[in-house]
């Protein structure tokens, strides 16, 4: 017997992964897009008395979206204690002028993703109509940047599962990546009809070997987007923006009525940050989902572990070998 036993160690807590997260720069987002969310602010803040002058809003909105290098992102994911996630870039130029041209801004994605090696996987956004030299691009981001993903956003004018996305979807089952594709409202004056669930219903039907990832599934159009994710093996949601859900009893008995419905395998947890920073802390609403906490509450350890990382990294974990090396010489995560 050791006379000296070496100390126990406790078990490393398991990582927290954020589902959908973004880059707050007007490089990567549309002028017009912050506009709205200024105007949008203003016009919730005046009906309460509370408006004040429009341009000091618009400054305080546009203040936010400075972070070029995500720099202050992931020292708020520090604070927060989340590990890892998914960093979102929607194809807005066929709906917005845009500052960078898409080749343009997948190369400042790959320069944010090696500044911060190990913390980001990029879902790169495409649009059908992007023709080609879109799926040129996908490629080239999949293979030469090692991103992690594909994003869609319909409310710029199409349907997730439009015919002339389907050369997207056969390299994402080739490469073993999911696809995140918003639904709900989206801002200004996009298409919000595009926003249902059931419109990913056909290609998750085509594509059985693709996951399909609901964004902000458990927050709008929620009977929908769990109806999908109980009968479609390949289909998932996210949370993302829970804590701006329209219910009278609150978000945080919003999700845990989602979490209790029998699909806590399918579900991901994920903030839309730094969308809220004028009115969230990321670390405060992680602590909304700690331990017995009430969002959480009624649920297995080893269920709530699954939605804050689990079901994330085993998508994640799909990657083929082709993907996964490139991925590791890039500096991401396997």
């Amino acid at each position: 017997m050791n006379p000296n036993p070496a100390p126990r160690t406790a078990p490393a807590a398991p990582p927290i992964v954020d589902a959908q997260v973004n880059l707050a720069s007007l490089l990567a987002i549309p002028r017009s897009f912050v506009e709205h969310q200024a105007a949008n602010v203003h016009h919730r803040l005046d009906a309460y008395g509370l408006g004040g002058r429009p341009d000091r809003v618009r400054n305080q909105v546009f203040s936010l979206y400075a972070d070029d290098d995500a720099d202050q992102l992931v020292a708020e994911m520090d604070e927060a204690g989340v590990d890892q996630a998914f960093l979102v870039a929607p194809d807005y130029s066929h709906a917005a002028d845009c500052a960078l041209s898409q080749p343009e801004l997948a190369a400042l994605h790959d320069r944010v993703n090696r500044r911060h090696p190990g913390r980001f996987h990029v879902f790169w956004g495409v649009d059908p109509r992007g023709g080609q030299d879109g799926i040129d691009l996908f490629e080239r981001c999949v293979t030469e940047y090692g991103f992690a993903g594909m994003k869609l956003y319909p409310p710029c004018g199409y349907e997730p599962s439009d015919p002339r996305l389907y050369p997207y979807f056969e390299r994402c089952a080739h490469y073993g990546i999911p696809v995140l594709t918003h639904t709900g409202p989206g801002w200004g004056p996009l298409d919000f009809s595009f926003g249902s669930p059931l419109l990913v219903d056909r290609a998750a039907r085509d594509f059985p070997g693709v996951d399909f990832i609901l964004g902000h599934g458990g927050v709008t159009h929620v009977d929908e987007a769990a109806y999908l994710c109980a009968h479609r093996p390949n289909v998932h949601l996210d949370i993302s923006q829970f804590h701006s859900v329209l219910s009278a009893d609150g978000w945080q008995t919003h999700v845990n009525r989602l979490f209790k419905a029998g699909i806590s395998h399918k579900i991901l947890f994920g903030t839309c940050w730094p969308s809220f920073r004028l009115s969230e802390s990321l670390g405060g609403l992680l602590k909304e989902f700690s331990r017995g906490a009430p969002a959480v509450a009624g649920l297995r350890e080893a269920e709530r572990k699954m939605i804050m990382s689990g079901n994330s990294l085993r998508l994640l974990g799909r990657k083929s070998t082709e993907q996964r090396k490139s991925t590791e010489q890039r500096g991401g995560r396997p």
